[in-house]
C-alpha cells in the first residue's frame, strides 16, 4: 500500500486527488496539510506538514508555491521524497528544490499529465528534425481565474523547443510594441485566460509554405491527478538523491 500526505488537500485539486485515490486499492491517503485544516475527508488534515508524526512514503503537493520552504524541511528532516504539482517558483525556490534533490529524491513537474509531457517529447523530436526553418509558436489557454501567465507548462513546452534548437532561441511574450520582423531565434508564447477552460496548448511550427501543429487538451482536472499518482508510484522505487520529472516516468512505460 502506498502512504501518501496530500497537501493542498482541501483546495480544487486536492480534492480531486483524493477522489482519485478512492478508487485506488493501492494508495491511501494518511494525511492532509492544509492552510484551510477542516476535515473533510476520512484522513486527518494539519496546517503544517510539521505537525504530522506519522509515516509516509511520498508527500504529493498541489497547494502553491508559497508553502514550499516548509514542505521541503518536512521532506528533508523525514526522508519523505515530495512530489512538487504545483507552478509559480521563484528562481530561489527552484535553487531550494535543487539543493534539496542533492540529498533525497525530488520529483517536479509544471504539469503532472502523461499527454502534455509526451507532447514535449514530440516537440523536442520535431525541432531537431526542422531545425531553425521553422518558426515556433506557442499558445496556452486557461480558464478566467488563472494567475499566472504565461502558463508554467507553456514554458516548459518552449524549454523542450528550445532544447533541441542550436540557435540561442530567445522567448518573446508579446509583440505590440516591438515593429519589427519576427527574429527566426524567436519562440513566441501568447497566453488567453476566459470562461471555463482547464487547460489548452497549443505548438505551431510554421515554415515556407506548411505549417504543421502539435495539441493537447485537457478535459479535466483527473488528468493532472492521475499523473501525479503516477509519479508517486514511480517514487517509491526510488531512493537515488536527484531531480525527477514525467520524462523518467515515461521511460518506464
Amino acid at each position: 500500500m502506498l502512504n501518501i500526505i496530500l497537501s493542498g488537500c482541501n483546495g480544487y485539486m486536492g480534492r480531486v486527488v483524493a477522489s482519485i485515490v478512492n478508487k485506488d486499492p493501492d494508495v491511501t491517503i494518511v494525511a492532509g496539510v492544509d492552510i484551510d485544516s477542516r476535515q473533510t475527508s476520512d484522513f486527518p488534515v494539519f496546517k503544517t506538514a510539521s505537525e504530522y508524526t506519522g509515516n509516509a512514503d511520498v508527500l504529493v503537493d498541489f497547494s502553491s508555491s508559497s508553502a514550499l520552504d516548509g514542505l521541503l524541511s518536512f521532506c528533508l528532516s523525514r526522508k519523505i521524497p515530495p512530489i512538487l504539482c504545483s507552478t509559480g517558483y521563484s528562481p530561489e525556490q527552484l535553487d531550494a528544490i535543487a539543493s534539496a534533490a542533492e540529498i533525497i529524491p525530488v520529483f517536479r513537474s509544471a504539469n503532472m499529465s502523461l499527454g502534455i509531457n509526451l507532447l514535449a517529447d514530440l516537440i523536442r523530436r520535431a525541432c531537431s528534425v526542422l531545425g531553425e526553418d521553422y518558426d515556433v509558436e506557442i499558445v496556452e489557454r486557461h480558464h478566467r481565474r488563472k494567475i499566472d501567465a504565461p502558463s508554467g507548462t507553456a514554458l516548459m513546452l518552449a524549454d523542450a523547443a528550445a532544447d533541441a534548437l542550436q540557435n540561442n532561441p530567445q522567448y518573446v511574450f508579446e509583440r505590440q510594441s516591438r515593429r519589427q520582423q519576427r527574429d527566426t531565434r524567436e519562440i513566441g508564447i501568447s497566453a488567453i485566460r476566459g470562461g471555463t477552460i482547464v487547460g489548452e496548448h497549443e505548438v505551431i511550427f510554421a515554415g515556407l509554405d506548411e505549417v504543421i501543429e502539435l495539441r493537447h487538451t485537457a478535459a479535466s482536472r483527473d488528468v493532472f491527478a492521475v499523473g501525479a499518482i503516477r509519479a508517486a508510484k514511480f517514487m517509491v522505487g526510488i531512493s537515488a538523491p536527484g531531480l525527477y520529472n514525467m520524462s523518467h516516468v515515461l521511460a518506464k512505460i
